[in-house]
């Protein structure tokens, strides 16, 4: 009988669901913070020196971040992001400023204001200006000049006093901003364009608290000074080691694009899951909405910063969640083939597959948790959505699916009706006849994996070598995170030559061949420099290609110093990922399978290393994003793989002969081949998606991702199992049988819907 109560409960549940996100949506994707490289702007780390040969220490640093913070209020940017980094770095973060150049000179700019006599001897500084004292005004004339107001009228009076007795023509208050020691008046007062702000005769003394600065001064121009001199001086020195900048455009073209991407792959994914598994397929795409619905609600609470590699962690995380789906789904298809009802099955399948995905997820966010401690800005946001991802999408696949399947299932909707969760009548045993999920036989009966093994180590030797070859003669296409320098990208609306670029760029005195065009119209060029670029050299870049493209381009600049501890925290975080990998594996499994899944993963590192090597795709920061990624991935298939060989140890009791041994590896990949060939479909989906539809910026980002899931799902099935099982053998010859009934389960008694 049909309990219409439960089906009715799911509907409800559904619809208040759908109607709260269809409600909440807009205002949450309008909410949430967009990084710099969708909505342009630009970031900058500094370098900070103290002045007169100080020492810089933690007071200098929170008084120099605070005078940074007024600066950039004097800007109008919204949630700027001031940081200090060590013992002597500023991170700053600006989003959505529309007028870098600006932004970028009044950041840096010393202002130490100074009143000077014409042998340069100080006679008073900003410490004599009064707070907020700065204002645009104009002289008598009309033109622009700024107004200052002075703490002391007497101190002025003395100062003026002096100046009146030192006679024509030496009579004159010389007004600096940023004076530097060796620059004289005599030397400036020569030029064209003094380095000195003005320098008004004093012809009597002034008994007041004001004073004017006039010169050849903009509106803009004067407002900025007045903007720079109230913000306040720095008490110290900054110098960039560190910056990349994105045009407003590039932000938005970079935004539509992966927000397309993503629609597609996840669409496609959704089909996928419908085709495949029927009415629990339909139900993931239930729970995946909910799932990137939860994902955006969390991501604006906590007030985090959305940006590219974020995106496109999104969107693998809704592949990666559907692989939680998967192995339950196969686990219930499992228990029904065996002959179980279909109650039984979905209490046994959802009970049987939660250790699995737990252990997957938890050496996932290993990997995830090292990204977010040693990577930069944009990689952090990337590592912040993948932790999200992956206890969201355990969340919603292991408690919200069971819930909404559970109701249909125990409403007795689908009694003796297989074929809606994709099982066929003849494909299910007798229950009398004892089956067990290990004996069902499966559409890969006939390949023998321990058989072949040497096959597999034979080729996978050949691929590390024909690897290392490459590496020696191409070696990796360094992009300037890793090698200094600075890049420039442009986005020229129409088709772009190599020539074209390269001429414009030595118009402004920057030599360089390093030049790719890329993009479907040929319409988007990139440049390395070796050299990196000055405030002053980036603001003229700009200026130039704005008037000749009409946008702005993206200039990123790396230090030598920075590239240097960029490629060392790349190589710490992989070796952390890998023990912390090892040690839970060891914990929860055997380090004889510990140790060939971290073989394995150095496999699918190296070969996406020796992929770029040999197709010359530039390895930048997020570069090691994707390989972390595919570290997560690949443990987490490989995990599965161990999970079922462990299940049939346990059934087995002893390991008498290498038979044995063999029959759990073979036995194991067979039945998780079905599995691990849909999960790689999903992820491969959601990565094309990226790939095809994405923005450039993230496209070497996908490449990597794509080619390491490939060989991830490679080592999982043809090494990591095949390793363990010579080391087993060896294990065997040593000590004689092997007791498995320490590898019992021990994650069981979850709690069940």
């Amino acid at each position: 009988m049909v309990k219409r109560g439960r089906i009715v409960a799911f509907f409800l549940i559904v619809l208040l669901v759908g109607s709260l996100i269809g409600a909440t949506t807009n205002g949450i994707t309008k909410d949430i913070k967009l990084g710099l490289d969708l909505q342009g702007g630009f970031e900058v780390l500094y370098e900070v020196t103290a002045l007169d040969g100080q020492k810089v220490d933690k007071e200098a640093l929170a008084s120099t971040a605070k005078a940074l913070d007024k600066r950039i209020n004097v800007l109008g940017v919204s949630e700027p992001n001031i940081q200090i980094e060590g013992e002597d770095r500023i991170r700053v973060q600006l989003a959505g400023v529309t007028d870098q150049n600006k932004a970028r000179e009044i950041l840096s700019t010393e202002a130490n204001l100074s009143f000077r006599d014409v042998n340069d001897v100080k006679m008073m500084d900003g410490s004599d200006l009064a707070e907020g004292g700065a204002k645009q005004t104009f002289d008598d004339n009309g033109n622009p000049s700024v107004s200052l107001k002075l703490t002391s009228a007497s101190k002025f009076k003395e100062v003026t006093q002096k100046i009146v007795n030192m006679g024509e023509p030496n009579n004159l208050l010389v007004i600096w901003l940023d004076f530097e020691e060796g620059v004289s008046f005599k030397a400036e007062s020569a030029k064209q364009d003094p380095a000195y702000l003005s320098a008004p005769r004093v012809s009597q003394v002034f008994n007041q608290d004001s004073v004017s600065i006039t010169g050849q001064f903009t509106i803009d121009e004067a407002q900025t000074l007045a903007d720079l001199l109230n913000a306040g001086s720095l008490p110290v020195k900054l110098d960039e080691v560190y910056s990349t900048s994105v045009g407003a455009q590039f932000g938005e073209q970079a935004m539509q694009k992966t927000v397309l991407g993503g629609i597609v792959g996840i669409a496609v994914i959704y089909l996928f899951m419908i085709f495949y598994y029927r009415f629990p397929g339909f139900i993931a795409t239930v729970t995946l909405s909910i799932y990137i619905y939860l994902i955006l609600l969390i991501f604006d609470w906590m007030n985090a910063v959305l940006t590219l590699p974020a995106i496109a962690a999104l969107v693998l995380g809704v592949g990666m969640a559907v692989d939680a789906n998967i192995i339950t789904f196969e686990r219930i298809r499992e228990e029904m083939k065996v002959g179980r009802t279909l109650k039984s099955a979905f209490q046994a399948g959802s009970k049987n597959s939660f250790a699995t995905i737990f252990d997957a997820n938890i050496t996932t966010i290993i990997a995830a948790v090292v990204l977010f401690v040693y990577g930069t800005s944009s990689v952090k946001g990337f590592a912040t959505m993948l932790i999200l991802s992956i206890v969201v999408s355990f969340l919603t696949a292991v408690y919200l699916s069971r819930l909404l399947l559970g109701l249909w299932v125990n409403s007795n909707f689908f009694y003796k009706k297989p074929g809606w969760f994709g099982v066929k009548k003849s494909e299910i045993k007798n229950i009398a006849e004892n089956y067990e999920a290990q004996d069902l036989p499966t559409r890969f009966d006939n390949i023998d994996f321990v058989k072949h093994k040497n096959k597999f180590f034979i080729f996978t030797s050949v691929v590390m070598v024909l690897g290392i070859i490459a590496l020696a003669v191409f070696r990796l296409n360094l992009g300037i995170d890793f090698s200094s320098g600075s890049r420039i990208e442009l986005d020229a609306k129409n088709a772009l030559t190599k020539q074209e670029l390269q001429t414009e760029l030595s118009k402004l005195d920057i030599e360089t061949d390093d030049i790719v065009i890329s993009g479907e119209n040929s319409d988007i060029g990139v440049a390395r420099v070796k050299d990196v670029l000055s405030k002053d050299e980036i603001a003229d870049l700009k200026t130039h290609f704005n008037k000749k493209f009409g946008a702005d381009p993206n200039v990123s600049t790396v230090s030598p110093t920075v590239g240097k501890e960029l490629a060392k925290n790349a190589m710490k975080a992989l070796v952390i990922a890998a023990i912390g990998i090892i040690i839970y594996v060891t914990i929860r499994f055997e380090y004889r399978m510990a140790i060939p899944a971290v073989l394995a993963l150095i496999h699918d590192s190296f070969f996406i290393i020796a992929f770029f090597s040999f197709t010359r795709l530039e390895v930048d920061i997020t570069f090691i994003a994707a390989i972390l990624t595919v570290v997560g991935y690949s443990i987490n298939d490989t995990i599965v793989t161990y999970d079922r060989m462990r299940e049939i140890m346990h059934k087995k009791k002893r390991l008498k002969t290498v038979e044995d041994i063999a029959e759990v590896v073979n036995k194991g990949l067979r039945q998780v081949m079905g599995r691990s060939i849909n999960t790689i479909l999903t992820v491969i989906i959601a990565v094309l998606g990226l790939l095809i539809f994405g923005s450039e910026s993230i496209r070497n980002f996908s490449i990597a991702l794509l080619v390491g899931t490939v060989a991830g799902t490679y080592s999982s099935i043809f090494l990591a199992a095949q390793i363990w099982y010579v080391w087993k053998c060896k294990e065997l010859k040593a000590k004689g049988p092997i007791s498995t009934v320490k590898e019992k389960r021990k994650m069981s008694d979850e709690p069940q819907v």
